[in-house]
């Protein structure tokens, strides 16, 4: 087989050591191959990096595994090409597994061409994604910690949540607030509401009556101080966002054009992909990276489903979300009309997964092309079944040996 590389490196990456094996030309038509052990830390990574480059290497490989691969990928990338790899694409024979015979199976499918590097965006797309990431899991600790007090105050037979809206209003922290402070009477607890919700006053009262006591008090303070915190994180994190995303106003401007994608979408979509779309090279190869084109699997000349394929869950469970807002929207778009659609026939979450691939697909084009989103019209799906079922027609007549002349009518 071909050698494409003379001199490259295969890395088995580690908590606290990595291996590497650089294969360089031999004697003769030979391959020379070295294996060392290095610490994780960063001065040992220099040292690796060092012994690297008095070797010629001028390409390396890593497997992605969890987040250990960073360090000496980081490392690494100031100084030559370095190519992440899926480990799934390159499993060894099993029964020998040891890192360094994993360091030196990287090494040798890397340097006869046999491997494909994994997308890993330039430093400035990662400080966007580990901005966009983090906003995701403050939204989630806030919504346990919701989650926690509305249990809480079920155990103490206060149905406040039933009554609210959320737990979250001006009202419902006002009350929640004089409850810990020790007021327990349901009427006076119920004058604390504000706006709209005055309306709701006796039923506030009902709803407010309970065992209320002070160990549920103690355990509403902690979780209404949590929660204050996550907001406060929040909004700091908000400005720093806009910020960073400033030299990209054009493109979340541009995505924003979509039917049920908002600016926290858009920011996760150029966080995710980079917004330079000639990095993958079709739509379909988006997509597919992303998680959200069918899997396949045959053999024997047999095809059976398998669902979505594994990717980006950052990127899809955002898109998923947008095209719930879009499913919402109820036929005023072509996004909406082929959620219905889709959900009449397939189901919800079918329908969901479908729509995102049309959201992802979109902007695809749209970054590319430099162009806001033009929409098709709910009624372009009924066009197309109408066209379709012309040519059906044409097409069993012609069968039965008669010519076929469409005149549209006027």
């Amino acid at each position: 087989m071909d050698v494409m590389f003379d001199r490259v490196a295969g890395l088995d990456i580690g908590k606290a050591s990595l291996t590497v094996c650089v294969r360089t030309p031999g004697v003769g038509r030979g391959r020379h191959t070295e294996t060392r052990t290095f610490k994780t830390t960063l001065g040992s990574l220099r040292l690796m990096r060092d012994w690297l480059l008095e070797q010629g290497v001028s390409i390396a490989a890593m497997e992605s595994t969890s987040t250990y691969w960073k360090p000496p990928f980081y490392c690494l990338e100031e100084v030559m090409q370095v190519w992440l790899l899926n480990a799934a694409h390159m499993k060894a024979v099993p029964g020998r597994k040891s890192d360094v015979r994993d360091a030196e199976w990287i090494a040798q499918l890397l340097e006869h061409g046999l491997l494909a590097p994994s997308f890993v965006p330039p430093p400035p797309i990662r400080r966007l994604r580990m901005l966009t990431r983090y906003r995701v899991q403050l939204l989630g600790d806030r919504t346990r910690e919701s989650v926690r007090l509305e249990l809480m105050l079920e155990d103490a037979s206060i149905k406040l949540s039933s009554v609210a809206s959320s737990l979250s209003t001006v009202s419902a922290r006002a009350m929640l607030a004089a409850m810990i402070e020790g007021e327990r009477d349901p009427l006076v607890l119920a004058e604390m509401a504000k706006g709209r919700m005055r309306v709701k006053i006796p039923e506030l009262a009902q709803a407010l009556e309970g065992h209320f006591d002070e160990h549920h008090a103690q355990l509403a303070g902690s979780i209404l101080h949590r929660l204050d915190l996550v907001e406060a994180a929040l909004a700091e994190l908000e400005e720093t966002l806009r910020v960073e995303f400033a030299p990209w106003a054009h493109q979340l401007e541009l995505l924003q054009t979509i039917p049920g994608v908002g600016e926290h979408v858009a920011q996760v979509i150029v966080a995710e992909t980079g917004a330079d779309m000639s990095r993958f090279p079709s739509a379909a190869h988006l997509a597919a990276w992303a998680g959200l084109a069918p899997g396949m699997y045959e053999s024997a000349g047999k095809r059976r489903q398998v669902g979505k394929r594994h990717g980006n869950r950052w990127l899809t469970a955002m898109l998923v979300e947008s095209a719930g807002s879009v499913g919402r929207m109820h036929g005023t778009n072509y996004l909406s009309t082929q959620h219905a659609r889709l959900s009449r026939r397939r189901g919800m979450g079918r329908a969901q997964v479908a729509v995102a691939h049309s959201i992802l697909v979109s902007a695809y084009y749209m970054l590319q092309r430099d162009e806001p989103y033009h929409d098709l019209g709910p009624e372009w799906f009924g066009r197309r079944d109408d066209e379709a079922h012309t040519r059906r027609l044409v097409a069993q007549l012609e069968r039965l040996g008669h010519t076929v002349v469409i005149d549209p009518a006027a």
